[in-house]
């Protein structure tokens, strides 16, 4: 009975503290280096999103002008006496 006890503490399996020591750290070295790349290409997908939004109004604007004899959209800004005036 002790034999068979023996046998089965020295046949078992997995990994010893060490080993998995190791693999968190080489993980957190990975992720270390790829973070900076995803914020970078995060950043780059931003800036791209922002210009077809602006090239997106711009055709929009295009488009009502040519819609309506060549007269841009009416749009208030606030004057310095408080008045509002219209875009000429």
């Amino acid at each position: 009975m002790i034999r068979h006890y023996r046998s089965l503490r020295l046949n078992r399996r997995g990994f010893t503290l060490i080993e998995l020591l190791v693999v968190i750290a080489i993980i957190a070295i990975l992720a270390a280096i790829l973070f900076p790349v995803f914020a970078q290409a995060r950043e780059k997908a931003r800036a791209a999103s922002c210009l077809s939004n602006t090239k997106q109004i711009g055709l929009a604007i295009m488009q009502y002008q040519q819609d309506y004899d060549e007269t841009y959209p009416g749009a208030f800004k606030d004057a310095p006496g408080g008045a509002r005036t219209r875009w000429s």
